[in-house]
């Protein structure tokens, strides 16, 4: 029974209690489409609930709970999400065959939360009931605020990019905190990754990062075997970061590129055809400066055969890498929109309930909102905000790495570090890779690691004020 009534056992039973509220009670709770399930549903064997259902009612304005069951595999999605989903859609179809209850998703995204705030507190706590209680309730504050959950009730991708970033950081802890690190646990560590990698195109990238960090666990056992099996891993997670990105469907990477040029560069440039020269681009495309891929107003169509030849066939993400390496002040430009836009943890224009609650179309569910209401309203959103506290984050960090010099400690702190990498991937993949379309939704991650940085941040604060004390306790003794 003690067992139990430890802190982290205790920020598992919250959690079930703060989940149960939101996702399982009444009314239900979601985000609205956008126009992204589709391509989800197409893929893991889906489709739309009510087959008539007006255009202002399927997006934007209501959640759904109810999809009709279909085919597999009728689009071709490359996600890691497809598995979490059609896994999912098992369940349910056995559950209840008529029709899938997006709720068992929902549930299954929930389990892999709890899963990971109890790893994390479990092996963060640093034998210490009050840092054990502070980190809960950081998590329980933050992670599990409505913003973030009301995504499990849905078919967007977010969910598996929290759960998974939260999982590979509490099984990275787990194995530094094990006397003899046990190869579960490794497999489990790069498992994460791997869903964390693969659930979108722009987190490819992190995945690097992690497989980096995870040869720095071979020298966490001294046998042959522990270390080819992490190399084997940690290489497996690079080729599957490349491939995920050169996999991609080539209208995704079309659309992308349509945004990051047209919505992005080209978005308020006070040189339209002087971008399209540097480009390689024709300057007749001038009059799709400012436009996003779906658009229907646009003077040329986006997908126009004409647009091949002059556009998608001429330009690649190097030529717009070189091109704002040229220009870093039109760069900063944009990720100085990127910050202003960078605190909003929800898509504000989607809305959360049924239309059967009567109530407007679009209105949003503000239970347990505290923390993306707060973050929303009043975090600073300027890049220099973000740069002082990435400055402050990482000095600390460094100084923590140079004092401590046993070799766990160390890794503890890279990863810690690595948080605060992925992150900024997670903030500058959507400028380069999507313009400025819906950029607050595409800094999803980075939010996660940014919330993930405060919360190491404020654990460490208490971490030192407890050791303080320990040791003015010790001295005055």
């Amino acid at each position: 029974m003690k067992k139990f009534l430890s802190v982290e056992w205790l920020a598992v039973l919250a959690g079930i209690c703060i989940i149960g509220y939101i996702l399982f009670a009444k009314p239900f709770i979601g985000v609205a489409d956008n126009g992204d399930f589709l391509r989800v549903m197409g893929t893991a064997g889906l489709n739309y609930g009510v087959p008539d259902e007006s255009y202002g009612d399927r997006f934007f304005g209501y959640a759904h709970q109810y999809f009709a069951y279909d085919h597999f595999f009728q689009l071709l999605y490359t996600s890691t999400q497809i598995i979490v989903v059609a896994v999912a859609r098992l369940i349910g179809y056995a559950v209840h065959p008529s029709s899938f209850d997006i709720r068992v998703l929902g549930a299954l995204y929930s389990l892999l939360l709890l899963a990971a705030t109890y790893i994390i507190v479990r092996h963060n706590k640093y034998k210490s009931t009050l840092v054990g209680v502070v980190l809960t309730v950081c998590l329980l504050f933050m992670f599990y605020d409505v913003g973030y959950i009301a995504y499990f009730n849905s078919l967007y991708g977010e969910p598996v990019s929290l759960v998974f970033m939260l999982l590979s950081t509490g099984f990275g802890l787990c194995l530094l905190n094990q006397e003899k690190p046990s190869k579960l646990v490794l497999w489990l560590f790069f498992i994460s990754v791997f869903f964390l990698t693969g659930s979108k195109i722009q987190n490819a990238p992190v995945g690097i990062l992690f497989a980096l960090l995870g040869l720095r666990f071979m020298t966490l056992r001294n046998n042959l075997s522990w270390r080819r099996l992490t190399i084997g891993l940690a290489a497996s997670i690079c080729i599957i970061s490349v491939v995920m990105y050169t996999a991609a469907p080539k209208e995704l990477k079309n659309i992308n590129l349509y945004q990051t040029v047209f919505y992005g560069i080209l978005n308020d440039s006070p040189d339209v055809k002087g971008d399209l020269e540097e480009l390689g681009l024709p300057d007749h495309l001038s009059v799709l400066a400012g436009t996003n891929y779906f658009q229907t107003d646009t003077a040329i169509k986006q997908d126009d055969p004409a647009m091949k030849p002059d556009f998608y066939d001429r330009v690649s993400h190097t030529d717009i890498l070189l091109f704002y390496f040229k220009h870093p002040a039109r760069l900063i430009d944009k990720m100085e929109y990127a910050a202003n836009n960078s605190m909003s943890i929800r898509p504000y224009y989607l809305g959360s309930y049924l239309k059967q609650e009567n109530l407007p179309s679009g209105t949003l569910a503000l239970s347990y909102s505290g923390w993306s209401q707060f973050k929303n309203t009043h975090m600073p959103r300027s890049l220099l905000s973000i740069a002082l506290f990435y400055a402050a984050y990482y000095a600390a960090a460094i100084w923590e790495y140079i004092r401590r010099r046993d070799r766990n400690s160390r890794i503890r702190t890279e990863l810690m570090m690595l948080i605060g990498l992925a992150g900024i991937i997670g903030f500058m993949v959507p400028i380069l890779g999507d313009g400025q379309a819906d950029i607050g939704k595409h800094l999803f991650l980075f939010n996660i690691c940014y919330d993930m940085m405060l919360v190491v941040s404020v654990v460490w604060l208490v971490y030192q004020l407890v050791n303080l004390r320990s040791l003015r306790a010790s001295v005055d003794r």
